[in-house]
């Protein structure tokens, strides 16, 4: 019998054989071995190189395909992308057009796969006490890897968090074990979440305090706070959001001033720069998401146009083709070819600025608010907000559109969860004379499962 992609996700490897291969200049568990060979972890080396292997971490490009951060400049450009990226545009029910072995879908649940085999391997691995602290916080990395994974899963083929339909929403198939003979039927959205914050509860106990900063592929306690902080807040569970946040600022709240970079580099930021707290990025497989790539959109104008004069963000996250006269964002925080999906402490300092404002604590609210954006100015022309000065809530929600845009699908994420609170935001493309909506809490801000998985897993479709 065939079996999904989620129990079938690479049988090989089911612990790793032949052929895959890992960004390591020394010679380990992940080097080539005989074509007949399958490898199976057994040192605790060996394991922190299967939560290294490349293809982990990696979100889905569907938020970043069908917000608003963005517009094709005319329809030749439209017909030029792929069938995911036309539909995702315009919001078409039938979302992959007969493309199949999505990414979006796929490589979330490969991560899920190799979370499992770690966790697995390592319950079952004897450690001497001296080596208990690196087994712990390898532990930790996997439930971290678990979690991420099914977070980003959920937020996009679920309904938004809300309490009073959680229960019966359908979730995600939360496989957990790498046993790949075993077919998992959708959980409820609760179930999901109670699953992601039970796997970050662990992770929180596990993992080293300190930021590996030269290795932030791997998890640390900032970056499962951070990722608490995240998840409360798309789940408008505001005060465990602050909670997170101030658990995370309390471990690492480095920013960066921006003063320091440069407005004319392609690729401003390393890799390891000093506001990541957790690298990750896109899947792949698209055009429209990638940095600086596709020759065919725009940046919305209306965000564009939001950039004060002194912001120095404007000229740092996006660039003028010379020729076109196109507008695109820039290599950001992944200084690579594909798009940040990570945590950094930019977006942690914004969640903690929301929550104190939703809680009437405006003093707090603007601590943190100022204390990112002076960071953002040109040096001695930031104008601090003041209560006088502000609608906190909105400058606030406002300064994260600006801040965060065009990473980890943020943007697709809040405009889930604020119009679940009434902000009424309505989404339109004009594309060839037509004009196409996304109303407020739309079925189709519910992203369908790809056919070729329900076609083999028999699992229950999104309605659209």
């Amino acid at each position: 019998m065939k079996k999904s992609y989620i129990t079938r996700t690479l049988i090989v490897v089911s612990f790793l054989t032949i052929g895959f291969l890992i960004n390591s200049c020394t010679k380990g568990f992940l080097d080539a071995k005989p074509s007949t060979a399958i490898v199976t972890p057994t040192s605790l080396s060996d394991f922190q190189q299967l939560l290294d292997y490349t293809l982990t971490n990696k979100t889905s490009s569907l938020p970043q395909l069908s917000c608003d951060d963005y517009y094709f400049i005319n329809d030749t450009a439209y017909q030029a992308g792929s069938p995911t990226e036309q539909n995702a545009y315009v919001w078409n029910k039938d979302l992959f057009g007969g493309q199949v072995a999505r990414p979006d879908w796929n490589s979330p649940y490969l991560s899920v796969f190799y979370a499992n085999s770690a966790i697995s391997g390592l319950n079952s691995l004897k450690v001497s006490p001296t080596d208990q602290a690196q087994y712990n916080d390898i532990l930790g990395q996997a439930y971290f890897m678990r979690a991420f994974s099914f977070f980003d899963l959920v937020k996009n083929f679920s309904p938004v968090y809300d309490d009073a339909t959680a229960s019966t929403d359908l979730g995600i198939p939360l496989k957990l074990n790498p046993n790949v003979n075993e077919n998992e039927p959708r959980s409820t959205v609760k179930q999901t979440y109670n699953q992601i914050i039970s796997d970050l509860g662990t992770a929180c106990r596990l993992l080293s305090p300190n930021l590996p900063a030269q290795n932030l592929n791997r998890a640390s306690k900032p970056s499962a706070f951070g990722l608490f902080a995240r998840l409360y807040l798309s789940m408008r569970k505001y005060p465990q959001a602050e909670l997170y946040a101030d658990s995370a600022l309390a471990l690492y709240n480095t920013l960066i001033d921006y003063n320091t970079i440069s407005k004319t580099s392609h690729v401003p930021f390393t890799r390891t720069n000093a506001e990541s707290l957790f690298y990750s990025t896109y899947a792949g497989g698209y055009n429209v998401p990638v940095y600086n790539s596709a020759d065919n959109i725009n940046i919305d104008t209306t965000l564009l146009a939001s950039y004060a004069p002194n912001d120095l963000r404007r000229s740092i996250f996006f660039i003028t083709n010379s020729s076109t006269g196109l507008i695109k964002a820039k290599i950001g925080y992944s200084a690579g070819g594909n798009t940040f999906s990570g945590l950094a402490t930019d977006e942690i300092y914004l969640i903690k600025a929301e929550c104190a404002a939703r809680r009437q604590d405006s003093q707090t609210a603007l601590q943190y608010l100022n204390a990112l954006l002076v960071n953002r100015f040109t040096t001695g022309t930031y104008i601090p907000y003041t209560t006088a000065t502000a609608n906190i809530l909105s400058t606030i929600l406002l300064e994260r559109r600006k801040e965060l845009v065009w990473r980890a699908g943020l943007r697709w994420d809040d405009l889930r969860r604020l119009n679940k609170e009434g902000a009424n935001i309505t989404l339109t493309r004009v594309l060839n004379g037509v004009t196409y909506t996304l109303p407020p809490n739309s079925p189709l801000y519910v992203f369908p499962i790809p056919d070729d998985e329900i076609a083999l897993s028999r699992i229950q479709q999104n309605i659209r």
